[in-house]
């Protein structure tokens, strides 16, 4: 797995996997006024705006949504994001060694097809991260998209409504809308990212630029943020547009894309690109770090448990 050495012990399939949902969560935490300032200006554009309410750039956005409605808008959505990661997370990193050694027949190459077969992993684990956590990504998109001011009606109140109001009004397919922009983003997120880390990290290490350290994995993550942003920017909006329309607004995603390129222009590809950026690079950081630090806790409390029986 990025990040670890290829002599640690490989930890059990459950330390990875609640490690990875709990680092994630970590991330979510510190990270998600981003993620919902990049959905704010990914969806602007896409009707008129509220009381001349317009966002401008990523800290913008922020204080904008701060003086109307208030700081508790910049976490709209975090109960359906926190559900998200414990079940999306949990899978697409827990799942990705698994993964990879089943295509590999349990060897590991560093090179070759070992980059292949890495990609080939990440797209695996993203894809099917997406299959569970399809309703939670629903729910949080719609919420952070939803403004709190006086005079605006509210979509949903709470997300145990806004699960039973979609699914009451839009039955399951509503629940898993844009699942195959989704699909097609976090197996392109899922595999980018953890390939450049990966590729980042052993060129950083292999030219003695710095050593297997903090500011190593800093610079690593970052950079696989913002590879993951520019190949994953466009899908990421048309998936936001169609996961946050109501219905009949769009045919299908493709539609959207089209209704987006047509109306926009192709620069509507790659609105919130900065908070996309500094929220994946920023996410990447916090996940990987808090990721090796909960499975080391949890390597060592188990070692422990075991020695007293």
């Amino acid at each position: 797995m990025v990040g670890f050495k290829p002599s640690d012990v490989p930890p059990p399939l459950g330390v990875k996997m609640a490690s990875a949902g709990a680092a994630a969560c970590i991330a979510d935490i510190v990270t998600f006024p981003l993620d919902t300032a990049k959905v704010r200006l990914q969806i602007q554009g896409e009707k008129k705006a509220v009381q001349g309410i317009r966002y401008r750039g990523v800290f913008g956005t922020i204080s904008t949504m701060i003086r109307t409605e208030g700081p508790k808008s910049l976490y709209n959505g975090l109960v359906a994001g926190l559900q998200r990661q414990v079940c999306f997370a949990s899978v697409r990193i827990g799942l990705y060694d698994n993964v990879k050694n089943f295509y590999t027949g349990g060897k590991d190459s560093k090179a070759g097809i070992g980059v292949l077969i890495r990609i080939l992993a990440g797209c695996t684990t993203g894809a099917m991260a997406v299959s569970f956590a399809q309703p939670t990504d629903v729910v949080k998109v719609r919420f952070q998209a939803q403004m709190n001011l006086d005079g605006v009606a509210r979509r949903y109140n709470g997300t145990m409504q806004a699960y039973k109001h979609i699914f009451q009004n839009e039955g399951l397919r509503g629940l898993w809308k844009g699942t195959l922009p989704n699909i097609t983003r976090n197996a392109l997120v899922n595999c980018t990212e953890l390939v450049t880390y990966d590729l980042i990290k052993e060129a950083i290490l292999k030219h003695n630029l710095m050593s297997d350290n903090l500011p190593c994995h800093f610079v690593s993550a970052f950079g696989a943020g913002f590879v993951t942003t520019v190949i994953a920017s466009p899908v990421d909006v048309v998936k936001t547009r169609y996961m946050n329309s109501p219905p009949g607004q769009y045919k299908s995603a493709i539609n959207c894309a089209w209704t987006m390129l047509t109306k926009e222009g192709p620069t509507a590809f790659y609105k919130g690109f900065v908070p996309s950026f500094l929220r994946l690079g920023s996410w990447n950081i916090v996940m990987f770090v808090s990721f090796e630090q909960i499975k080391r806790a949890m390597m060592v409390t188990k070692k422990r448990i075991e020695a007293t029986n």
